[in-house]
């Protein structure tokens, strides 16, 4: 049976029917949010399969709390919040934690404008998936999901000064990545 979208379908009718495990309503919240969605699994994933594999488990979780959502707030900030969640967890199931003091992380500059304006977003991506585990998580709830480190520490069960110690670490070691692949000549 080939399913149809209508175009005129609200906000509304579209929740209700995946309340309802519609296929249909289903297939067009995943399609509509997947442009999304994805970019932000394959940052705190290790390649693509992972983040796919992200992407999937937290659209499960927003199939299965689709009936919490309230109309009228924002659908793709709540389904944004439950693939970050979904990130989060995927790392802590798979990852040794690893604490580190705040007094070990060392000095860490700022990348050069002029470094800065050398690199694209591919190699931008590239180079934070090749993070440690926990550098490239606290790295992106930090600097891209906006995150405190106080909410860092509470979301992965660490010190604030542990999140803020990884991401002076996750830093540091961006820089060489990016050096070592020869993005850019030199970072200061």
């Amino acid at each position: 049976m080939d399913l149809s979208i209508s175009l005129d379908t609200n906000e509304a009718d579209l929740i209700a029917a995946c309340v309802r495990n519609e296929e249909w309503a289903q297939k067009a919240l995943y399609e509509s949010f997947y442009p999304v969605l994805y970019p932000i699994c394959i940052r705190y994933a290790i390649d693509k399969e992972q983040a796919l594999d992200i992407l999937h488990e937290g659209y499960i979780k927003v199939f299965r709390y689709i009936g919490r959502y309230q109309s009228g707030t924002n659908l793709k900030a709540w389904i944004k919040r439950i693939i970050v969640n979904t990130a989060i967890d995927h790392y802590r199931k798979n990852s040794k934690m690893r604490t580190s003091d705040i007094e070990q992380a060392y000095h860490v500059s700022s990348l050069d404008a002029d470094a800065i304006s050398q690199i694209n977003a591919e190699d931008i991506m590239s180079a934070i998936q090749e993070l440690p585990d926990q550098y490239r998580t606290i790295f992106n709830l930090f600097i891209i999901d906006g995150y405190s480190h106080q909410e860092i520490g509470e979301k992965l069960n660490i010190n604030e000064s542990t999140s803020r110690s990884n991401l002076a670490k996750a830093r540091k070691k961006l820089k060489s990545i990016i050096v070592r692949k020869g993005i850019v000549d030199h970072v200061r």
